[in-house]
Parts: structure tokens; sequence; C-alpha cells
């Protein structure tokens, strides 16, 4: 008997969703598993890193009879993904085994004790609740994620402060070097409460929501986080720990100011970064009346050299960022004109959006 009989897209898709928190190598072996469960014609994937959690349900109804097994999550998608388009695929499960077929292909899987696949409970009252088109939490997140550090020794930097607070949502990331803020608003008040989301969970949902104005529910509880959407379900751990002030590193009297295209802006920074310093990655701006001009050199004593139009009549500046920094914030961004704000060759400069207060990227300087 058949336990299961679909099409091979009805059981790629969601596994695709599930798999990219599966650790290859755990003390746990369970957890390089899926837990597949089927009830009724509803047929769900989990997988979990005992930190995140990740649910999808297949779309449609599925055949077969009701069951719950885990087996690897890797290989099962792997044999999936090898399969042509629209072959049907049958599971049989026999003792501890499970079997695969298509076509005149068969595979036998282990599979571990369904009882034995840790789950995080999802426990307590949400402190705030809230609901989102799915395409404008893409956006935020986009705004914001690369500014995340990657493995600070300080954990809570490695990560995304949510705040909902009255009738906005604020997202804010930095590594201590350079901070993403950007916020959008609500259609109503929603009470207080935040929480600082693991890079994991942000990368895994950044890529799982969809374009749509679809809607992504948000639950911050006081030790977690579940965002639900389409058929999809993902509960986090929250990070502990004390987020910098972020109001405290926003330079409000820098007084050179300028509009700038950001599409020349990002080509010319790109084409100096051909020759920047691999160590480094320092970049040199020197801002005059009407120009900005971009330099980079290496070690080699090479040397490039840009120069842009700029309607600025101000004081004439030379200071020095990371490249990589100012790449990001303009390739991450989908607008034409950005507000750039200097003080002096020791003080952050600040990125924000033309008459808009719902953006704002500060970046230190660095000596070159």
């Amino acid at each position: 008997m058949h336990i299961l009989q679909a099409e091979r897209d009805a059981l790629l898709k969601p596994l695709n969703a599930v798999t990219g928190i599966v650790e290859r190598r755990h003390t746990l072996p369970i957890l390089a598993n899926v837990l597949i469960e089927k009830r009724g014609n509803a047929l769900s994937f989990l997988a979990t890193d005992l930190e995140i959690q990740i649910t999808t349900a297949s779309q449609g109804e599925v055949a077969g009879e009701d069951f719950r097994l885990t087996t690897s999550a890797k290989k099962l998608q792997d044999i999936l993904r090898a399969l042509p388009d629209g072959a049907t695929v049958t599971l049989d499960q026999q003792d501890a085994k499970l079997t695969l077929k298509a076509g005149k292909s068969r595979f036998n899987l282990q599979t571990l004790p369904a009882e034995d696949f840790p789950l995080l409970s999802v426990g307590a009252e949400p402190l705030s609740k809230l609901t989102v088109p799915q395409k404008a939490l893409k956006a935020l997140l986009a705004k914001v994620q690369y500014a995340m550090a990657v493995q600070d020794i300080r954990y809570y930097l490695n990560g995304m402060l949510f705040i909902a607070e009255g009738n906005q949502l604020k997202l804010v990331a930095t590594d201590g070097h350079r901070l993403a803020f950007a916020c959008m608003t609500l259609d109503a008040e929603v009470a207080r409460a935040e929480a600082i989301l693991p890079r994991k969970t942000i990368v895994e949902l950044a890529k799982l929501l969809a374009d749509s104005d679809d809607t992504v529910s948000i639950e911050l509880l006081p030790n977690q986080a579940r965002f639900a959407f389409g058929q999809s379900v993902i509960v986090s751990k929250v990070v502990d720990g004390k987020f910098p002030d972020y109001n405290r590193v926003i330079p409000l009297d820098n007084d050179k100011i300028f509009l700038i295209n950001r599409q020349p802006l990002l080509q010319a920074l790109q084409r100096a970064a051909i020759l920047a310093n691999e160590k480094f990655r320092g970049v040199r701006l020197t801002l005059a009346a009407g120009s900005l001009s971009i330099q980079c050199t290496n070690s080699e004593q090479e040397e490039a050299e840009e120069e842009l139009e700029i309607a600025y009549q101000g004081a004439p500046l030379e200071i020095g960022f990371n490249i990589n920094y100012l790449t990001d914030v303009l390739t991450n961004l989908q607008v034409e004109q950005l507000q750039l704000a200097f003080g002096d060759a020791n003080r952050s400069a600040l990125f924000t959006l033309p008459e808009q207060a719902d953006f704002k990227y500060i970046v230190m300087p660095m000596r070159i």
C-alpha cells in the first residue's frame, strides 16, 4: 500500500522551503531530517535546528493514508530535484525504510522515529501582533538586512532588531561600523514589543516571503517570534541581549548635504572598487563645489579615479570609507535618488531618502 502518491513538485516545493535551515553536521542526527506528516488531504514538511523551525504545507490535495515520518532532508531534496518534471512519485514505508519510486527509478532511504523529532513549543501570549503585506516586509528587510554582523562576538549584532510600536514597525541592523534603520506604517495601532531575531531567521524569512499583497502575520512573544504566511509558518527563538540605541548614533548636525543619483554613484564605486586594497577596501571621497570625486588605491600603487557632478556649493571635505559599506546600501535600495549628509572627516555620514523619514543609513569613516 502506498502511503503517498503525488507529483514531484507537490513534494519538492514545500521541501525546498524548509531545507535552508537544516544543519548537515549536528550532534543530533535527527536534525538532518525533515518531518513529513500527512493528515487528511494536507501534507506538511517541518525542519528545525532548535533555534528556528519552519513548517510548510503542500498546496492542493494529496492522495494516500495518514502518516508521520522523518528522513534525510538533503537526500530527499536531491532525489526529487534529479527526477524529471511532472514525474509521479510514490512513497512506501516499511519498518525503518522509506521507498521512493518514480517511473523506473527506486530509492530506499533510512527513517528515524517521528516521535523523537524535537519541536519548538510555541507558548505564551504574543506581546504584539501585526499583519502586513508580504512584499512590504520583504522590501523592508532588504533595506536593512545587509548591515547585520556576521559571526560577531557581540552575538546580538548577528541579527536584526524588530520594534513594533504605535502604528509602526521598525527594523534596525548594525555591525558596529554601520547601521541601517527602516520603518513602515501599519494599518492599526499595536502594542509595543521588541525582539532581536537571529541572522538565519532573517535570511530564511527574506527568501520565503512572496512579492505579493498577501499578508504575513507577525507575532512577537517574550522569547520567540512567529511569522505565518501562505502555506508557511516560521517560529524563531529571539536573541538575548541589549541592542545598541540606534537613535544615539544618528548624526544630527552634518551640514555638507547634497542629493545624488543612486545608479551612477553605485557604478562609479563598483568600477573604483576593482583597484581597492583587498584587505582594507578603502575609498577616498573628495567633496568640492559641484563635484564628488572617488579614489581607490592598492598596495601595488594602482589607482582608480571617478568624478561625478553634483549640485553642491558647501565647504570642501576629504573623507575615507570602507567601499563595501557604500556599495551594500546602494545595491539594496531600489530608489532613484539619495541624500548624503557629511560632517567632518571623523564623523559618520548619513544616507537618507529625500523628503522621507522612513530610512536611515549611518556609516563610520575610516582613516586612509
